[in-house]
């Protein structure tokens, strides 16, 4: 069992093929040694390509680890795990198709007929869930999310509002986050430290002012 003093959230963003999942799982693997890390998967099998990129995803992690299919309560689905208590690590990989799953909640993709704002409730409530389930626990916890803002706005209204759930919700995990890392290429940049010195040298700019 993992020392309650030394767990920690990590926040891990990024874009498509950023190399995110590598490292985090390279770093569950370093914090869990030779335990097993408890991988909770929110991927669905919708169709082959996706089904085929789930298989890939399996059999590349370590054989001893265990996975939980979590495409909708992430918390709940712990909850239900015997061992979680033994865990030193869990990794939920990831937010960004927890939001999808959520936000549609059934509906076709292609459907413009969705209520972001209850899909948006739905998973406020997922990640209230399982912020709360990891405080009361005694395990670090890994969170892989998609950094979607970067790019071209969406031309529908639907992309756009599961552009702005997503990014509201990776700004709470965020602050919730001990760290918060920032995939490129491959390599991680911790952006939480370079955010706090920023803070520094602003009061120090800009002596009395607020943000």
């Amino acid at each position: 069992m993992s020392d309650n003093s030394v767990r920690r959230l990590i926040l891990i963003l990024g874009g498509a093929r950023s190399g995110k999942s590598a490292y985090a799982e390279a770093l569950a693997a370093s914090v869990a040694g030779d335990r097993p890390v408890l991988y909770l998967a929110t991927a669905t099998p919708e169709d082959e390509e996706m089904r085929v990129r789930i298989v890939a995803h399996r059999s590349s992690r370590p054989a001893h680890w265990r996975t939980l299919e979590a495409p909708l309560d992430p918390a709940g689905e712990l909850e239900r795990e015997p061992h979680v208590v033994d865990a030193p690590v869990v990794l939920l990989d990831c937010v960004t198709l927890l939001a999808s799953n959520l936000l549609f909640d059934g509906a076709r993709h292609d459907s413009e007929d969705v209520d972001a704002t209850a899909g948006e409730a739905r998973l406020e409530r997922a990640l209230d869930d399982l912020l709360a389930l990891y405080r009361r626990g005694r395990f670090t916890l890994i969170v892989i999310s998609n950094e979607v803002g970067m790019g071209i706005v969406p031309a529908y209204s639907l992309g756009r509002s599961y552009r702005d759930v997503l990014g509201r919700a990776n700004i709470r995990l965020a602050r919730a986050a001990d760290a918060t890392l920032l995939m490129l290429a491959g390599m991680p940049i911790e952006v939480s430290t370079l955010a706090a010195a920023w803070e520094a040298r602003r009061r120090e700019l800009f002596p009395g002012a607020e943000t």
